[in-house]
C-alpha cells in the first residue's frame, strides 16, 4: 500500500478493454505447431499448451516446471464489497492452476476498521476474520473465515501456496484513551477487540517506554511499536502468535509485508526466523540499492520496484535501451519479485510487452488480477507463463538493444536449453541475426507471432523476427 493511490480512470478501463478485444488473437493453430517429442498432449486451455504431465482429461493440479514459479495477485483494489470476493477467488483456482500459476497473493484478511468496506489495510483484530460482529459486520469485506479457509484448502488441493498480506506498521479502530506518553488523548485502547487476543494500549505504540518511533508512520493511523516485548510475543513467539496462528491454523504459506518503509527489516527478519514460508516485501523505492540493502537485512524477497520503473521507461517511454538499467533481479533474483501492476499502481500501458520481459527473464513474476481476468488475453498470457515455467531456465545474457528492439537469453540450466526472448516495440516486422547456445539446431518461436522454423549455424548465430508492438520467444523443438 502506498499513500499515493494510483487509480486508472474509467475511460482507461475501457480503452484497455476494447485494445485486449481487438488485439490479434492466437489460433488454435498456433499451439498444434508444438513438436509431439516434447508436448506429449496437444490440449488447449485458455490458449496454454499442457506438458506430458496432464492427464487425459485436460486437468490438473499445478506441476513445478524447471522455468520457476509464477504469483497472481487474486485481488485489485475495491473489489466488490458484500463478502463474496473469497469465493470468487476459490472459483479461479482450478483454471490457474492449469494456467501454471503457483502461489496466490491474497489482501489482509482480518477484521479492519471499515469494517465491510475496508480492503484491510486498517487492521483492527488480526484474530478476527469474518467470524466475529465488530466495526459494523460480523464478515470482512471479502467474506467469512469458513470461506477463507476453504478458498486455501482448495488452494492447496491443487498444490498451489497461499499468500497473506500482513499489515505490521499500524493499525486503526481503537477507541480513544489518555496516553501519558504524548499527554493527549489517542485512539489506541484495543482491549475491546471481540477475538480477545493481542489486545493493545498505549504502550504499544509509538511513543512508549521502550522508543519513541520506528522509520515512518502511514495515514496518521496509530504506529505499532515492534520493540515492544509483548507486540513481539504476539506477533511471533507466542504458539498462538499472529504468524503461528496464520501459518499453522489458516494453513498460510508465505508473506506479503505492506508498507515496510515504516518500521526496521530486522522485524520481517524476525518473522520468517520464528514463522517460516515464504515472504515478499512492499518497499516503494526505484532505488535498486536500497532494495537490495533491505531485501538482505529482512532476508526476504522484496517487489523489484526499480525494474517496474524501468520497464515504464522502455515500453511507454519508447526506449528499450532502459532495459539495460540496474534492476533487483540482476542484482539477486531469488530475492526479486517482479510485476508489471498491482492494487496500488498501474501505469504501464504495453502491459504485453512488460509481461513478456518478466516471464521471460529472471526473478519470481506476479499476475495483477484484472491484467488477466479482464484487461489482456488470457490466451497470451497463458502461453507466456507456459513459457516460463518450461524454458526460462539459466541466468540472463543481454545481445541487442535500441530505441524499438531489445534481445536477451536464458542460458539454460540443467538440460534445460532456455530461450531467446525478442521484443519490438516498433511499428514494423523486425529481424534480426542473434546468437544462440544452439549450434545446428532447428528452433521455433513458441508464441505462435512467427511462423519461421530457422536452423542455427555451426556457431550458434541464426535469424530471428518479431513482429510489431509484440515480441517472440525462440528455443529448440
Amino acid at each position: 500500500m502506498n499513500p499515493f493511490i494510483v487509480r486508472r480512470s474509467l475511460f482507461f478501463a475501457l480503452a484497455v478493454l476494447l485494445f485486449s478485444c481487438n488485439e490479434e488473437k492466437i489460433s488454435n493453430t498456433d499451439f498444434e505447431t508444438l513438436d509431439k517429442a516434447e508436448i506429449v498432449q496437444v490440449t488447449k486451455h485458455d490458449g496454454r499448451p499442457f506438458d506430458s504431465g496432464a492427464p487425459a482429461d485436460g486437468t490438473r493440479y499445478y506441476n513445478p516446471g524447471p522455468g520457476g514459479g509464477v504469483m497472481m495477485q487474486g485481488f485489485y483494489w475495491d473489489v466488490p464489497a458484500g463478502g463474496t470476493w473469497w469465493n470468487v477467488v476459490k472459483s479461479k483456482v482450478n483454471q490457474w492452476s492449469n494456467a501454471g500459476i503457483e502461489a496466490i497473493w491474497l489482501p489482509p484478511c482480518s477484521k479492519a476498521q471499515n469494517g465491510p468496506f475496508s480492503m484491510g489495510y486498517d487492521p483492527t483484530d488480526y484474530y478476527d476474520f469474518g467470524n466475529y460482529n465488530q466495526n459494523g459486520t460480523v464478515e470482512t469485506r471479502f467474506g467469512s473465515k469458513s470461506e477463507l479457509q476453504s478458498l486455501i484448502n482448495a488452494a492447496h488441493g491443487q498444490n498451489m501456496k497461499v499468500y497473506a498480506d500482513i499489515v505490521l506498521n499500524h493499525n486503526s479502530g481503537g477507541a480513544l484513551e489518555a496516553n501519558q506518553y504524548t499527554g493527549t488523548n489517542t485512539y489506541t485502547d484495543y482491549r475491546g477487540i471481540a477475538s480477545g487476543k493481542f489486545k493493545r494500549t498505549q504502550h504499544d505504540f509509538h511513543p512508549n517506554s521502550y522508543k519513541n518511533s520506528d522509520l515512518g508512520i502511514f495515514g496518521g493511523f496509530p504506529d505499532l511499536s515492534h520493540s515492544v516485548p509483548y507486540v513481539q510475543d504476539w506477533l511471533w513467539n507466542r504458539n498462538n502468535s499472529v504468524g503461528k496462528y496464520y501459518k499453522n491454523t489458516l494453513g498460510f504459506d508465505g508473506w506479503r509485508f505492506d508498507y515496510v518503509k515504516g518500521f526496521e527489516p530486522w522485524v520481517v527478519s524476525t518473522w520468517n526466523n520464528k514463522i517460516g514460508g515464504f515472504s515478499v516485501g512492499e518497499l516503494w523505492d526505484s532505488d535498486v540499492n536500497y532494495l537490495e540493502w533491505w531485501a538482505n537485512n529482512a532476508n526476504s524477497t522484496v517487489f523489484d520496484f526499480a525494474c517496474y520503473y524501468k520497464m515504464n521507461d522502455a515500453f511507454d517511454g519508447n526506449n528499450l535501451n532502459k532495459l539495460n538499467d540496474d534492476m533487483m533481479w540482476k542484482r539477486n533474483p531469488f530475492k526479486a519479485v517482479t510485476f508489471v501492476a498491482n492494487h496500488d499502481t498501474d501505469e504501464i500501458w504495453n502491459k504485453l510487452l512488460a509481461y513478456a520481459y518478466i516471464l521471460t527473464h529472471e526473478g519470481y513474476p506476479t499476475i495483477f488480477y484484472q491484467d488477466y481476468e479482464a484487461w489482456l488475453s488470457k490466451a497470451k498470457l497463458n502461453n507466456l507463463i507456459w513459457i516460463h515455467n518450461n524454458k526460462a531456465t539459466g541466468n540472463t545474457s543481454i545481445l541487442y538493444t535500441d530505441n524499438d528492439e531489445y534481445v536477451a537469453r536464458r542460458n539454460g540450466y540443467n538440460g534445460n536449453p532456455g530461450l531467446v526472448v525478442y521484443i519490438n516495440n516498433s511499428n514494423s516486422w523486425k529481424e534480426r541475426w542473434v546468437p544462440t547456445n544452439w549450434n545446428n539446431t532447428k528452433i521455433k518461436d513458441y508464441t505462435g507471432h512467427s511462423g519461421w522454423y530457422p536452423n542455427t549455424q555451426g556457431n550458434g548465430w541464426v535469424k530471428i523476427q518479431c513482429p510489431p508492438k509484440s515480441y517472440s520467444v525462440w528455443s529448440p523443438q
